[in-house]
């Protein structure tokens, strides 16, 4: 059994855990807006590796190792060809040889689980078909520095039941949230991450589940949405373009929610399909607080996996 800690999903997590997690990155950001990090992952190295590109992922890793001390090293999705060109084990065996940690951005979860049982180096899950936690972190961090609060609070989902979304109902179970989803009825999660949830709930939390996103916006403190085709599903876009216009977060759906609102997407965006430029750039968004933020929740994924105990 590898001993090694590692960062692959919200659900593997204490709501301790978590929650010095939220700690050490709003430590981390408030050091770094006061001049800079300490060097506390100095000498130490980061492989990322990409099966699926990204802006957020790679550049707030990068930046978080260089201002914490440390050496990102990027390995593009054409550069190793896991799982294909290369076996997954190998992989892991290898670049444990050469660096101190790994990140990877995959589209299989299965890929994730093989860098952590077949390395011995810490493995940090950047995107995978199963969940993001990395992203999840961010954005609870992100709705803590609004919000003041947690515990009691109700985020809405609307769109896809995707990995996000998933990310999103372990992490609000953990830290007491209320917790809906409003999707069309053939998208929603799977029956196992509702009862997974429910598993994780602390006093406060709770889940609903609606096809109607009128009537899951009730009373929401935060309302978030994502992409309604992802990256792995091109061949379904025509499909998904026919089925999710009724899901839009735009202005009269906001209006329905709470006047203090806030409005977050993990982007990339698709303006004009799950969201309006209205609503994007408008007085409830906090979208780019949020995108920033991936770096700093992701120097306390670092530093708690990398850094000296």
């Amino acid at each position: 059994m590898n001993a090694v800690k590692h960062f692959l999903s919200i659900a593997d997590l204490t709501p301790d855990e978590l929650h010095n997690l939220l700690d050490l990155a709003l430590s981390l950001k408030q050091e770094w807006q006061n001049g800079c990090n300490q060097p506390l992952l100095q000498g130490k190295s980061l492989a990322l590796v990409f099966q699926k590109p990204s802006l957020r992922t790679r550049v707030s890793f990068e930046m978080g190792m260089v201002h914490l001390g440390g050496y990102a090293l990027y390995l593009s999705p054409n550069e190793i060809k896991m799982g294909g060109r290369e076996s997954v084990a190998d992989v892991a065996r290898v670049l444990s040889g050469y660096v101190d940690g790994i990140m990877a951005r995959v589209f299989d979860h299965e890929h994730i689980l093989g860098l952590a049982a077949h390395g011995s180096v810490p493995v940090i899950n950047g995107l995978s078909d199963y969940n993001h936690p990395a992203q999840a972190l961010a954005d609870i961090f992100t709705v803590l520095e609004a919000k003041k609060k947690l515990e009691g609070l109700k985020m809405v989902y609307v769109g896809d039941g995707n990995n996000v979304a998933r990310s999103l109902l372990f992490t609000c179970m953990k830290v007491g949230m209320h917790f809906a989803i409003a999707t069309p009825p053939n998208y929603t999660l799977n029956e196992d991450d509702y009862v997974l949830g429910r598993n994780f709930s602390t006093a406060g939390a709770s889940i609903e589940v609606h096809e109607d996103p009128n009537k899951a916006v009730a009373d929401a403190d935060i309302i978030y949405t994502d992409v309604w085709t992802s990256m792995g599903q091109e061949e379904e876009t025509a499909a998904r373009l026919k089925v999710f216009p009724p899901y839009q977060v735009n202005q009269q759906l906001v209006n329905l929610a709470k006047p203090d609102c806030l409005v977050m997407h993990c982007l990339p965006a698709h303006r004009g399909e799950e969201i309006t430029d209205e609503v994007a750039d408008g007085p409830n968004s906090i979208l780019f607080p949020q995108a920033e933020n991936r770096m700093h929740a992701q120097k306390a994924i670092l530093v708690e996996l990398l850094g000296k105990k």
